[in-house]
């Protein structure tokens, strides 16, 4: 697959579903079993607010690459349509988070593993 074809909708579409099966992964093997617990912690890292979350922190860190920002960059640009209970900024930025997701799942598994390393440094929480 040519990645430079590939769309920035497809790249957050693919990486969307990727990152929500990490994080949902993340809580049964830290071992949370009530659909109540399990959906309220998922939804820390999973909604745009805790994906927003998790890209500050990263990048505040000096994790991504310049390859990774740029993909962030066509991701962000790339939202449409914002839900009614979100704003324009964080919308964007959890597609882009998305992308860099998507990306690096289509393209270098260890490092993806290395992006979700870190994502859980957040903890429980997402801190």
């Amino acid at each position: 697959m040519d990645l430079k074809e590939c769309s920035s909708n497809s790249l957050s579409f693919i990486g969307d579903a990727v990152f929500t099966l990490h994080v949902r992964e993340y809580f049964i093997e830290h071992h949370y079993q009530s659909p109540g617990v399990l959906q309220r912690l998922c939804n820390g890292y999973n909604s745009a607010k805790g994906q927003t979350k998790v890209f500050t922190r990263l990048n505040d860190q000096g994790f991504f690459t310049e390859e990774e920002l740029e993909i962030y960059k066509r991701g962000r640009n790339a939202i449409g349509h914002i839900p009614k209970n979100g704003d324009r900024q964080t919308y964007e930025c959890a597609s882009g988070l998305e992308a860099i997701c998507g990306y690096l799942y289509l393209t270098d598994k260890e490092r993806l593993s290395e992006f979700f390393e870190k994502v859980f440094e957040g903890g429980v929480r997402n801190e």
